[in-house]
């Protein structure tokens, strides 16, 4: 008999720009109520349709620079424009400890923090088709200028240029298929060898008088018919 750790797995989704992480993240909750998402926290200004606590945990860059100081964050970044993002360490730890996997959806420079201090964290990259289908997607959303565009599409290339320190990668060409990928991900990492806590074998003799007394009687009924 096998008894698997009760910890649960920790899982960084990154991607480029465009790349639909974000949706195959979402069906992947949907899909499975012991995976947990983690919320960041950010100082940048809560945008109309999002609400603090489910997208983000908003503070403004005083209190984001006082939990920095605290040591709260397992990581953080300054990022374009001077907004500040940070991943919160207690709460992640606190899902782990009860068996639950967790979803970090950050960029290549915070999975790498990450990976530092939890080498066992499962880094998946999600990668839209082609460049050209990001440069579309891009120009689709319309709520960006030139200069905003090519900023993204500069840090899309160079988040591709970090991919081999990911352990896997998936392509989202189809939405449906890219999250049966990322499920069988999830599946095969909770079957690997080193998450067995104990096996607990039974006694062999034990196996082999009880094998040999069923036989004998196996061949007893047999005999007797």
């Amino acid at each position: 008999m096998i008894k698997t750790k009760k910890q649960g797995n920790l899982i960084i989704i990154s991607g480029t720009t465009c790349a639909g992480k974000g949706t195959v993240i979402k069906k992947i909750l949907e899909n499975h109520n012991d995976i947990v998402l983690s919320i960041s926290y950010t100082s940048r200004p809560k945008r109309e349709n999002e609400i603090d606590g489910v997208d983000y945990y908003f503070v403004n860059s005083e209190e984001f620079e006082a939990k920095i100081a605290n040591g709260d964050f397992l990581e953080y970044a300054k990022v374009q424009y001077g907004s500040y993002y940070g991943t919160p360490k207690a709460e992640i730890i606190e899902q782990l400890n009860t068996g639950k996997d967790v979803i970090l959806e950050i960029d290549v420079q915070g999975a790498k923090q990450i990976k530092e201090l939890f080498p066992e964290t499962v880094l998946i990259f999600i990668m839209a088709p082609s460049m050209e289908e990001v440069k579309r997607r891009i120009k689709m959303r319309g709520d960006e200028n030139n200069e905003q565009i090519i900023s993204r599409f500069k840090t899309a290339y160079n988040e591709i240029n970090q991919i081999n320190n990911y352990n896997y990668v998936v392509v989202n060409d189809d939405l449906q298929e890219a999250v049966k990928k990322v499920e069988a991900i999830l599946i095969s990492e909770k079957l690997r060898v080193d998450r067995i806590e104990e096996m607990f074998v039974e006694n062999q003799e034990e196996i082999i008088h009880e094998f040999l007394i069923d036989k004998e009687l196996t061949n007893s009924e047999i005999t007797v018919e």
